[in-house]
């Protein structure tokens, strides 16, 4: 049975640094695309950050120089390192993983865990 189960979230002040971690289980995360989105009260979920299967890294706009994306495939953990956050990163991060990056909105996806930046 696959499953993605997020951790990490909290509290922040701004400039701020938080790591959100998913651990997975079910399926092996070396074949794997995975990836973080977000979704704030009110607006559409937003994606954040995906790792292919061959490691290619890749960024929203809204946080490339500020957020980096992680796997360990040993660990079947991913993770999400933020840093110099800013209010309108506030936000449930989800964890998400499919076969294929082009799946990743309709994949498996973990409950979230809740960042907050004030």
């Amino acid at each position: 049975q696959v499953q993605l189960v997020e951790s990490g979230g909290g509290s922040v002040q701004p400039g701020g640094s938080l790591r959100v971690t998913c651990a997975a289980s079910g399926f092996s995360t070396s074949g794997y695309c995975m990836g973080w989105f977000r979704q704030a009260p009110g607006k559409e979920r937003e994606g954040v950050a995906f790792i292919d299967s061959a490691g290619t890294r890749s960024t929203a706009d809204s946080v490339t120089g500020r957020f980096t994306i992680s796997k360990d495939n040993i660990k079947n953990t991913l993770y999400l390192e933020m840093s110099s956050l800013k209010p309108e990163d506030t936000a449930m991060y989800y964890c998400a993983a499919d076969r294929l990056c082009t799946g990743l909105r309709s994949g498996y996806r973990g409950r979230g865990t809740q960042v907050t930046v004030s």
